[in-house]
């Protein structure tokens, strides 16, 4: 028998976010709107209708089928615990809807600790100890915590590891937005790169002419590159250590990771590597961007005649000095 209550397995999922007010209902809402919820927070009770009924703009429809967070505590205007209750009610009742509510608890000495360290002032004891508010409050939310199908209590836990469980609880499978970026040394190293590799001990096809005009997307210059003895390992090397770490990356909720592979003009061997390293990335189950930041950048060949001038002076040097060796 089909039980008419329980939710459809399309129903839009509306999560009510509450408890007690530095328990971390902020944190949890940023959480779930990096995770893609649609949050709204302190919205009024008589507004909640309105929310859920307002029309998808044009274009946006697959926002649609977004979860909702919501966010409600006791600086919400019209709050009583039983007015939230008849509301979330009300909703189960509507078919297309699974509603859930999550409560944040904490200890009073915590909470106390934590107002002290902010100083802030507690919404419901303005004008008193923050202990009086703590207890107020808590005393007002009681039949929300019980009624509860989630509590989550933050007295021990860091803003990070709340975080954490609210991801593993509510988010499914979080991943971070990998970009994969190439860029030459000679203008600049890119400021917002997480992980850096420096490729400029790779062979240079800089100073092959037939290859000097060409880019790191062309076969002769990647052939070039990769059949240097000490590509495979590595690059190699470098592959396992990101499949390695990049899944912690996105456990830590770190929204964006720019992984950089640089060479002397971004042009030849930092675009080979940054291209091979995102094939194999995405053999391994990541979904990488590539940007290639000084790809079109006019060759710098002042600057690497100068690198060849100073090696070949170096070597001039070298060579007169064994020439007068006894």
């Amino acid at each position: 028998m089909v039980n008419p209550t329980a939710p459809c397995p399309t129903a839009k999922r509306i999560l009510v976010v509450t408890g007690l007010s530095g328990a971390g209902k902020s944190t949890s809402l940023r959480t779930l709107e990096d995770a893609g919820w649609e949050t709204v927070d302190n919205l009024p009770l008589v507004l909640l209708d309105r929310l859920l009924a307002a029309p998808v703009p044009a274009g946006h429809e697959a926002q649609d089928h977004r979860p909702v967070a919501i966010g409600i505590d006791s600086r919400t205007r019209g709050f009583a615990a039983d007015t939230i209750l008849s509301a979330i009610a009300a909703l189960r009742k509507r078919t297309g809807y699974q509603v859930e509510m999550l409560f944040l608890d904490c200890s009073g000495s915590v909470l106390e600790q934590r107002y002290a360290e902010t100083r802030r002032r507690h919404p419901l004891a303005l004008d008193r100890p923050a202990s009086d508010g703590i207890a107020r409050e808590r005393e007002l939310l009681e039949p929300l915590r019980r009624t509860a199908e989630h509590v989550i209590d933050s007295s021990d836990l860091t803003s990070n590891a709340l975080q954490q469980a609210i991801r593993q609880r509510f988010a499914g499978s979080f991943e971070s937005t990998l970009t994969l970026l190439s860029f030459g040394f000679a203008r600049g190293v890119p400021r917002n790169a997480d992980l850096m590799f420096d490729m400029r001990f790779l062979r240079n096809p800089y100073w092959d002419e037939t290859l000097r005009p060409l880019t790191g997307l062309d076969p002769d210059v990647r052939d070039y590159v990769m059949a240097d003895t000490l590509f495979e390992a590595a690059v190699g090397q470098i592959e396992k250590l990101l499949i390695t770490i990049l899944p912690r990356y996105s456990e830590e909720g770190k929204a964006y990771v720019t992984i950089a592979f640089g060479c002397t003009g971004g042009r030849h061997r930092s675009v080979c590597v940054t291209e091979e390293i995102a094939e194999r990335l995405r053999r391994a189950g990541f979904s990488p961007t590539i940007a290639h930041r000084n790809l079109e950048s006019i060759q710098l060949d002042a600057y690497e005649n100068r690198r060849q001038a100073k090696k070949e002076i170096a070597q001039t040097e070298i060579e007169g000095r064994g020439a007068h060796s006894p």
